[in-house]
């Protein structure tokens, strides 16, 4: 695992450690001339390897540890890819996985392979390491060739030993590697069938897991440096407000205070003690007069507020028109609204930076963008780039855009103002509640027009979405703290992604065979709420419509809503996951009873990544409004299983998160400021309220990688609310379906 405090940046005699030998050799590598020589196209190569092309860059031989270092830029979330990264590293080196030590998100070390989101890490980063791995097995094969003088193919490696058939040995360990691996991959190495796999496919312990359960620092809230002080900032009382005029004198004379800053808007203080930092913040808080100018839009009044402003840009995500096919009957539509939703980290974010010696900058943090952020503080601090090293550590509770970015962005404006000192920052519940970037509001409107069968013949689907993704990107106006210094940055017009990963429409195509099919997206660019990434961006919200108008004109036609769905669906894969969600249910043989019901919802995220099916039981009290999900069945399909512990971890904790949002999340304002500031003004699913959950998982050996993380999120939300359905008749299309909610349906009912 990476350390919590990562060694410093290369250096010529770290290398010559690693390499293991000094040589003065300057051959060009065999690849590299002959591609030279012949002018030939660099070939194409596996996800991220594509863009970081040497091996070197990825994996060394650490000739004294007798280990393997793999480097990734992917970093790790609670979602166990640097365990599946190093499972798929292990195999096709043939080494024991315990030799392998990974370096993950360090700036100065590993290859930048973006931001680590969207499921991507399986199919760029996982795939990268492989055909490195199978690619530096191959030089180190070629390597034992020359020294013991017996052909390549003869040999086989055991744990990085290698020994031909006649008994001559050697090992990884004791050949001179050096700058062998310093070439670029060719991509004519074939990674091992999957027959010959010991890692891949087997459900190894996390590597992280073991330090949590013991105990250990291994969370950056927990990080306490030799030498660390505390920093705290100071917020407006909402957005957009603006520091009038403040006295710094009274917390400037408090016990352990040793520095408090203000630039512009922007206020912080540095003191000893974690506790003398917050009371003299609190202390600044009562010696500021802000301008608050804006108005917020209430919780009630998103839904109208969204379909009222005028969008930026109505973009035809999709269009598909129907040549011919059967005249509609009748035509069905509804509407379906998903509030503005938070990560609700379960720990606030937190970073420690430090300024040293040498004019570097550097930042630990959970930060998923380490690249994109250094970036961007460098860009809000006025410093070269390559002065700024954000190393990644893990945090307490992160899946999306947090406030872990804007943690590191603050502790580094302290850092910068006491040179020398480690400064540690961690925000406050309300803080992180209140200033965090939501999950956007979307409100959907579906019509479907049906034929005297019930065929969907023609199918329309209008979303109105905010931004899904203020992330950093290098640029300092999408940090928090930038907007209020004393020369603000501005923040960069939000963009909705396009194809095929999306934003807004993550998802909002169906992947239904319609005669007939169009998508708009009504792009809001205008926050009334700071918003921004959460796990699986409008696909929560446009699965959750799509999944429930399928149900309803199940429903309307009189059939089985599995049934239906296979009527529709030409994917066999996506067949092969409902029917499996379906039968491990027990569909078929499920018995009505007073106040429960079941229902399924299916997506293949993104269209392009996992494929997920989840069926639910739930129980619905009359008198209370409350719903009780009884057990939960999960099918998932990601290709060829690396983890299959892992993968099942995701889908069942995609799964719970999406019943917490479905059932009680839901971000309140007055009009003026963001009232949901704690647990309780912001409840989130209890141990208690958990249900059992079954995860099937269909293994597809030999098939590609596919994303997992944030497949099961969308489909538990169509099908808790399509359970609800059953149960009382009624149909909830307005989310959270809190008690007070399914009351007032029931009553309306």
């Amino acid at each position: 695992m990476k350390p919590l405090h990562a060694p410093d940046a290369p250096s010529r005699r770290r290398f010559l450690k690693q390499a293991g030998f000094l040589s003065m050799a300057f051959a060009i590598p065999l690849g590299d001339g002959l591609a030279q020589g012949s002018a030939a196209p660099r070939p194409q190569l596996p996800g991220d390897l594509q863009q970081h092309r040497r091996l070197s860059a990825w994996i060394r031989i650490l000739s004294a540890e007798q280990a393997v270092e793999l480097r990734v830029g992917k970093v790790e979330l609670g979602q166990g890819i640097l365990t599946a990264v190093v499972q798929i590293c292990a195999d096709e080196l043939d080494v024991d996985i315990g030799r392998v030590k990974v370096i993950s998100g360090d700036t100065a070390l590993v290859p930048n392979e973006g931001v680590t989101a969207g499921s991507f890490s399986m199919p760029n980063c996982a795939t990268a390491v492989q055909q490195a791995a199978a690619e530096v097995r191959a030089v180190l094969l070629d390597l034992a060739a020359q020294r013991l003088g017996r052909p390549a193919a003869s040999m086989r490696v055991e744990d990085g030993r290698i020994a031909a058939g006649d008994g001559a040995a050697t090992s990884y360990w004791e050949l001179l590697v050096g700058q062998a691996l310093d070439r670029e991959a060719t991509g004519q190495v074939k990674p091992k069938p999957a027959s010959q796999h010991r890692y891949i496919g087997r459900s190894v312990p996390r590597l992280d897991i073991a330090p949590k359960v013991l105990g250990q620092a291994i969370f950056v809230q927990e990080l306490r440096p030799q030498g660390v002080v505390h920093g705290c900032v100071v917020r407006p009382p909402t957005y957009g407000g603006r520091l009038l005029e403040v006295d710094l004198g009274a917390a400037e004379r408090m016990p352990g205070v040793l520095k408090v800053v203000r630039n512009g808007s922007f206020l912080g203080v540095i003191a000893r003690r974690e506790a003398q930092a917050h009371a003299a913040a609190q202390a600044l808080e009562q010696a500021c007069r802000w301008d608050v100018p804006q108005r917020l839009p209430t919780a009630q009044e998103m839904p109208e507020w969204l379909t009222r402003t005028p969008p930026d840009r109505v973009i035809p995500t999709h269009r598909k028109a129907r040549a011919n096919g059967a005249s509609v009957a009748r035509t069905l539509e509804a509407t379906y609204y998903r509030p503005y939703q938070m990560h609700a980290s379960i720990g606030p974010s937190a970073a420690v930076a430090t300024l040293g010696a040498d004019g570097v900058l550097t930042v630990q943090t959970h930060s998923q963008s380490v690249f994109e952020t250094g970036r961007a503080i460098a860009a809000m601090l006025s410093m070269p780039v390559d002065k700024v090293r954000l190393q990644h550590v893990q945090g307490s509770g992160c899946y999306g855009h947090n406030m872990a970015d804007d943690a590191a962005a603050d502790a580094a404006l302290l850092a910068v103002a006491l040179p020398g000192t480690p400064v540690r920052l961690q925000y406050t519940r309300e803080q992180e509640h209140r200033w965090e970037p939501y999950g956007s509001a979307m409100l959907i409107k579906v019509r479907a027009g049906l034929d005297a069968d019930g065929n969907i013949q023609d199918w329309s689907f209008n979303l109105w979405s905010t931004p899904h993704g203020t992330r950093p990107s290098g640029a300092a106006g999408n940090l928090l703290s930038a907007l209020y210094l004393d020369k603000p940055f501005a923040q960069p017009k939000p963009q909705n992604g396009g194809a095929p990963n999306f934003a807004a429409d993550r998802n909002a195509v169906a992947l239904y065979d319609f005669p007939g099919q169009e998508v708009l997206t009504h792009f809001i660019a205008q926050m009334p709420l700071r918003v921004s990434s959460t796990r699986g961006l409008g696909a929560y919200g446009n699965v959750f419509a799509i999944e429930s108008f399928i149900d309803e004109l199940a429903h309307a036609v009189g059939e089985d809503p599995v049934a239906y769905r296979l009527r529709f669906m030409k994917d066999p894969r996506a067949r092969d996951a409902i029917t499996r969600a379906a039968e491990a249910f027990g569909w078929a043989a499920w018995k009505k009873t007073p106040g429960r019901g079941r229902g399924i919802g299916f997506a293949k995220y993104k269209n392009i990544a996992g494929y997920c099916a989840v069926a639910l039981e739930v129980e619905v009290d009359r008198d209370s409004g409350r719903i009780r999900v009884l057990r939960a069945v999960a099918s998932a399909d990601s290709g060829h299983l690396v983890s299959p512990d892992g993968v099942a971890n995701q889908i069942e904790g995609g799964l719970i998160q999406s019943l917490s949002w479905t059932l009680k999340e839901e971000v309140q304002t007055n009009g003026t400021q963001v009232l949901s500031s704690d647990w309780a003004s912001y409840p989130i699913l209890t141990f208690s309220e958990v249900p059992p959950v079954e995860v099937v998982l269909i293994d597809r050996p030999g098939a590609p990688y596919l994303g997992t993380g944030e497949a099961s999120q969308g489909p538990t939300g169509a099908a808790l609310a399509n359970a609800v359905f059953d149960a009382v008749g009624v149909r909830y299309r307005q989310l959270p379906l809190t008690p007070d909610r399914v009351l007032a349906g029931l009553k309306r009912a």
